[in-house]
């Protein structure tokens, strides 16, 4: 429901009502991950998707039931009608979505369409079984909750739960029991969350750093690039960052918070820049450090490192020579290889190509 907000906001005015259908689980290759949704409003408008294509007929004709009558569905759709559910994914997976009715008037609704700064994470807790509590919601965030399930002690549960879900970027199921309690399974609750952006930061202003956080923008990242060189380090040179800091590597990364997130490109190359902030980085939470160099730069780097008391495990989570071996030339080929083997890292692909691994790819 999250990735609508700003359809929502568009199509739907003060007291009116539509319907989401929203995807609260898959199995195998499913076209669209969980919290993939759709809406339709009372004028017919279908917009989202909760599986590319495949099964968007169909819910659309639920859609209309559920806005006629106001009670909420949950669907299966899988590989073959032959398995008994209702139609086909062509591309392979099964997937549960979930179909209710929503009235703008709703104070949850006030709440989840509220404006809020990129930083602020929140999620939507939405029960999808569980009898009478069906189809009732909770807008969380670090500061409290709106709506409530009916059930003080299961709004509590599921704020405390939810709220750790927001803090990884996390959206999923989560059962209790009717009271709250945890590990019991008469209550299915659906939790989409939105977390702030994950970070880039990118430490060199070069033509690499540029190309790079144009890219990292484009995935999604919230990027920051710093140099301690004024005369690079512009705004007019990173229009595509969101930030541009002038200070020391070292010096900004200590002041920042790190979490398992964030991706930390060096992309420096000069020891009395690159190493104090490796130093730092390969000893943090970061998910991802990687730094630019020869081979030979990398061993030199490790040595320095090594002298500044780095730890062996430490070192060994530093990617140097930075990126995927894709053959690049060109500064924007070479973002791409770093973008590459940051979302290798980050979602634990392999790297190979496609037709040469095993994994599930829309069987």
């Amino acid at each position: 429901m999250i990735e609508l907000i700003a359809e929502i906001r568009n199509h739907a005015g003060d007291g009116d009502a539509f319907v989401v259908s929203t995807v609260v689980k898959t199995w195998n290759s499913a076209p669209r991950p969980a919290g993939s949704s759709m809406m339709v409003t009372g004028d017919d408008e279908v917009v989202g998707s909760v599986s590319g294509g495949c099964v968007e007929g169909a819910l659309y004709d639920v859609s209309k039931f559920v806005l006629a009558d106001g009670k909420c569905a949950y669907s299966t759709y899988g590989v073959s009608d032959d398995e008994a559910f209702a139609v086909g994914l062509t591309c392979g997976g099964t997937i549960e979505v979930f179909t209710e009715r929503i009235c703008m008037n709703d104070e949850w609704v006030s709440e989840l369409l509220r404006n809020r700064g990129e930083s602020e994470g929140f999620a939507v807790a939405t029960v999808v079984r569980g009898d009478a509590w069906v189809g009732t919601h909770l807008v969380i965030s670090p500061t409290g909750f709106v709506g409530s399930t009916g059930s003080e002690r299961l709004d509590e549960a599921i704020f405390d739960d939810a709220l750790g879900m927001v803090a990884n970027g996390n959206s999923g199921l989560l059962r209790y029991g009717i009271d709250g309690q945890r590990l019991e399974t008469e209550i299915e609750v659906f939790v989409n969350s939105s977390a702030p952006k994950a970070r880039l930061i990118i430490f060199g202003a070069i033509d690499f750093a540029a190309a790079l956080a144009r890219l990292g923008k484009f995935l999604g990242y919230h990027v920051t690039v710093c140099d301690a060189r004024s005369i690079f380090a512009t705004k007019k040179r990173f229009a595509d960052a969101d930030e541009v800091v002038i200070d020391w590597p070292h010096r900004y990364l200590a002041t920042q918070t790190i979490d398992p997130r964030m991706a930390i490109a060096v992309l420096t190359h000069d020891p009395k820049f690159d190493v104090p902030v490796l130093k730092i980085a390969l000893e943090s939470s970061a998910g991802y450090v990687g730094a630019m160099g020869s081979r030979r730069t990398h061993r030199d780097r490790v040595a320095r490192l090594r002298e500044e008391g780095v730890s062996p495990e430490s070192i060994a989570r530093l990617h140097s020579p930075i990126g995927l071996d894709l053959g690049s030339r060109t500064p924007e080929e070479t973002a791409l290889s770093i973008a590459a083997e940051i979302v290798k890292y980050r979602w634990g692909g392999t790297g190979l190509p496609l037709r040469e691994s095993e994994g599930p790819i829309h069987l």
